[in-house]
């Protein structure tokens, strides 16, 4: 299927691994023009060398709030016009509700909230001015609560809600709005748990990921290019009637209405 993204320009924050260089891969491939946004300009610049189509690399700290503002005009000086936003930066740390310090929460607010919140403000006029869209990667665990998981789960569900109030918005503004939740997929990330799991278990990493994808009751841990190949769907002219959408992709892991 034709998406007919060809020369459409977007922008993918937490591009460099996992997720978020997929998405880019993805994209490139269906012939979109990119700005591949993240704190590693190395890994960007590798990344971009091997993408078919002409790329930006912008090696910067979203948390800080000037930021996304210097991103998205650098993306309109470089391709003059703006057709999707990505927000996938930002990873937060689990732990003991009790143990974890209050700069880990202001942390993850600042790079996964505020970072995606001050990507949309800056890039919604351009957004607007050519009927583009803005893709939210959120997590699971802005639907589940779990007790280990007390700042991604928050922080997850206050982009999720934002999802939905920018949704609101772009219906007058013609800017879709919607959002994916990805459960848990075999990124670099996960790997560090599933080896921390079978040190923990004296398992192989093998079993390890075996046991703990049955401790979530579901069959396997997803891949990036599943979450990927959903993006480039979104920001196509064949979702056009998705707006406000909250997608699941976790294999079952989210079992609530």
């Amino acid at each position: 299927m034709d998406l007919q993204l060809k020369d459409m320009v977007g922008v993918v924050t937490g591009a460099s691994r996992g997720i978020g260089q997929a998405i880019a891969q993805t994209l490139a491939a269906e012939g979109m023009q990119l700005v591949l946004v993240a704190r590693s300009g190395e890994q960007l610049a590798a990344l971009a060398a091997e993408l078919p189509t002409a790329c930006l690399v912008q090696a910067v700290d979203l948390r800080y709030p000037e930021t996304p503002d210097a991103v998205i005009a650098a993306a309109i000086a470089r391709f003059g016009q703006l057709d999707l936003l990505v927000n996938n930066a930002g990873a937060t740390r689990r732990g003991d509700f009790l143990a974890l310090p209050e700069s880990d929460w202001a942390d993850g607010f600042a790079l996964k909230f505020f970072g995606a919140m001050r990507c949309c403000r800056a890039a919604w006029p351009h957004l607007q001015a050519t009927g583009g869209s803005i893709i939210n990667i959120v997590g699971a665990g802005g639907r589940t609560p779990s007790a280990e998981f007390t700042i991604g789960g928050s922080v997850n569900a206050a982009l999720l809600n934002l999802t939905k109030a920018l949704a609101d918005r772009g219906v007058q503004d013609g800017v879709r709005v919607n959002a994916i939740n990805p459960g848990s997929i075999a990124t670099e990330r996960l790997q560090t748990r599933i080896r921390t799991f079978a040190a923990a278990h004296n398992l192989d990493t093998s079993a390890a990921a075996h046991a703990m994808a049955q401790e979530l009751k579901i069959a396997r841990f997803g891949e990036p290019g599943e979450i990927a190949s959903a993006v480039a769907f979104l920001a196509s002219a064949q979702a056009r009637y998705c707006q406000g959408t909250l997608l699941d992709i976790d294999g079952g892991q989210t079992r609530t209405l």
